[in-house]
């Protein structure tokens, strides 16, 4: 185990004894909004946008007092005030500044107040700005307890309250009820991987009566391999609720119907990668599990695939980019499975993606801008010259998303198939090499995307919008398209950045990065291959796509493979089989044993005792005669008690 995991941090000092301000800055801002109603709507929308910018403003102090320091005082704590206590369990509401911790702080708040000032524009329109708002503070200040949390519990408080922010801001367009319907669905399937963190942190606190992380992480140690293995399949669970992994990765392209800043900053930057980090967290524990870092790995493989192909398939522009959310996260959830050869990869590769995705995210919200909210790329075409600057930040998100050759993608994501080809065995065909196809078909589907909606011919001058008003494409305001360009920069230039820094920068946390030599392919070969595949992507879709008209409609008539694609693999089909139907028919057994069973065995001895008590009032007529009878009989079986025992002596 890394010794800097397992040793006491110190009281937080200088800038880092402001963390709090991290977390209280949005919180308030949402509280302020939600309490302030209307009256708050002039300038609500800049409050919002000023607390999350004050948290990034702090959090980037506190980065820069860090970086002054040694590597093995980057750690250090701070206890706000005692929770909790039950007997021998005792929890402070306490944060953890350490490297992992601080890069996450970083990304949510940097990221999530681009969006934020992209939001002003966006919704400038919209009646419930306001309350809008205060929702994204609200999920804003939730991200932050939880990545800044020094113990599990704090953990889990800052994920329910991300549930919930997810919930009100994807169900946000209240009249639509595809919208509640996502809303619902997102989070239901998000409380079944609730219970499996839940068990684990139980699990936790039963082996070593703690639930701090510096305590844990020292002493994990004591407990059997059995249970730990558990303990790292539970936590997996968690992670594959809040990151939409498979079998729970079906909310995550439902999460569309919120606004497209909901979808920037649950896609990009926050909620989809709290699982990455649970488990980069938690890394002390998946150390001593190979087993378990082992099925971690194969989810991830899993779920990139599906992401993978199912993008391919969809002509909402909304959907193509959740499905290669789901599909990237994938990639960073087999990373981390890869252990100490890919924590670091997988962190990198996280903020990388929140760069690039936030500005393909916001890039799409801007072309729906444009064209009426529509979001069918059937209906687009030629959008380039009508909008220059969403075309050329989105175009660099594409380039960066497929792994075109030194921008941000080309460095976390090919370093991550890098490591899959290094596992020894059967490991390293079958995680890099499926990861190499998804690869290419990432590139596949980004590049149909890229000509459906901005190359070609202009088919929106011919098709009428479905609410009968005609398309006039535009440039967004500046308020939109400013942070689009500040992200494309990401896109470009913070995989050069961050590759070389990510991995000495996250030791600390996670441990150094191991460098595994040999495996199914030399790293040497590993570039050209992604590469290569990516780019014969590229040509697959333009030769499919660029070269032929595209329909306005969709077919009647497609293959067996696109319409198994279009039905997400039977994602939702797997969940209503394997997970609503039994826990509905659990629930009914449930409500059927507790209406028959235990509330029948009370009212049951309850009815026993009233009617036994009526039927002995009976007796009590209040005659003497009847009471003199009474005893006289009493006395006669007494004595003929006596007689029988006598006489058989």
């Amino acid at each position: 185990m890394n010794p800097v995991l397992a040793q006491a941090a110190p009281q937080a000092t200088g800038a880092a004894s402001l963390a709090w301000l991290l977390i209280a800055l949005p919180a308030a801002g949402a509280l302020v909004l939600f309490l302030a109603g209307r009256r708050a709507d002039a300038w609500g929308h800049w409050l919002g946008v000023a607390t999350v910018a004050g948290s990034f403003v702090v959090g980037l102090s506190i980065f820069l007092q860090a970086l002054g320091l040694p590597a093995d005082e980057r750690l250090q704590e701070q206890s706000l005030w005692s929770w909790m206590s039950s007997g021998s369990l005792s929890v402070d509401f306490g944060l953890r500044i350490d490297t992992l911790s601080l890069t996450f702080v970083l990304l949510i708040t940097g990221v999530g107040a681009l969006i934020h000032l992209y939001s002003v524009g966006y919704m400038s329109h919209d009646p419930n700005r306001r309350r809008f708002f205060a929702q994204l503070n609200l999920f804003v200040a939730a991200m932050l307890v939880l990545v800044l949390g020094n113990n599990f519990v704090m953990l889990y408080l800052g994920w329910e309250g991300v549930g919930l922010a997810s919930y009100l801001l994807i169900g946000f367009y209240q009249d639509r009820p595809a919208a509640a319907t996502a809303a619902k669905k997102a989070f239901l399937m998000n409380r079944v991987g609730d219970v499996g963190l839940a068990i684990a942190i139980f699990l936790l606190w039963l082996e070593l009566g703690t639930l701090q992380y510096t305590e844990v992480f020292a002493r994990i140690g004591e407990v059997g391999g059995g249970t730990v293995l558990a303990i790292t399949l539970l936590l997996l669970l968690g992670a594959c609720g809040k990151s939409g992994q498979f079998p729970l990765q079906a909310w995550l392209p439902d999460a569309m119907e919120g606004p497209t800043p909901v979808s920037a900053l649950i896609h990009a930057a926050t909620m989809v990668t709290a699982g990455v980090y649970l488990i980069a967290r938690a890394s002390p524990i998946y150390d001593l599990s190979p087993t378990g870092r082992l099925v971690v790995a194969l989810i991830g493989v899993v779920t990139l695939m599906i992401g993978a192909i199912v993008g391919c398939a969809y002509d909402d522009i909304k959907k193509v980019l959740a499905y290669s959310t789901v599909s990237q996260i994938g990639y960073m959830i087999l990373a981390v499975g890869l252990g100490p050869a890919g924590y670091a990869l997988g962190i990198l590769h996280l903020l990388t993606h929140g760069f690039f995705k936030a500005g393909l995210f916001l890039g799409a919200g801007s072309v729906m801008h444009a064209m009426n909210d529509d979001v069918d790329m059937r209906r687009f075409g030629g959008l380039w010259r009508k909008m220059p600057v969403t075309f050329a930040t989105f175009g660099l998100g594409y380039l960066a998303l497929i792994g075109f050759p030194f921008l941000s993608g080309y460095f976390s994501k090919d370093a991550i198939i890098e490591a899959a080809f290094a596992q020894e065995g059967w490991q390293g065909w079958v995680f890099g090499g499926f990861a190499t196809l998804a690869a290419g078909l990432t590139a596949f589907y980004m590049t149909r995307l890229m000509i459906m909606t901005f190359l070609g011919e202009e088919r929106w001058r011919r098709v009428p919008s479905t609410d009968g008003r005609e398309y006039h494409p535009h440039e967004s305001p500046a308020t939109m398209t400013v942070p689009m360009i500040v992200l494309a920069f990401g896109s470009v230039f913070g995989g050069f950045v961050l590759y070389g820094m990510i991995p000495e920068w996250l030791a600390p946390s996670v441990g150094e990065r191991v460098e595994l030599e040999g495996g199914a392919l030399p790293h040497a070969v590993v570039p050209w291959l992604v590469v290569g595949l990516s780019a014969l992507g590229v040509l697959a879709a333009y030769l499919f796509v660029g070269r032929s008209p595209v329909p306005v409609e969709r077919p009647q008539k497609v293959s067996a493979v696109v319409a198994a694609a279009r039905a997400d693999l039977g994602a939702n089909a797997f969940n209503e089989a394997f997970i609503e139907r039994p826990g509905i028919a659990l629930t009914r057994l449930l409500t059927w044993f507790d209406d028959r069973g235990i509330d029948g065995a009370v009212n049951g001895t309850a009815a026993a005792f009233g009617g036994g008590s009526g039927r002995l009032r009976r007796l009590q007529t209040g005659f003497v005669r009847s009471y003199a009878l009474s005893m006289l009989g009493g006395a006669v079986i007494v004595v003929a008690a006596m007689l029988a025992v006598r006489f058989v002596s």
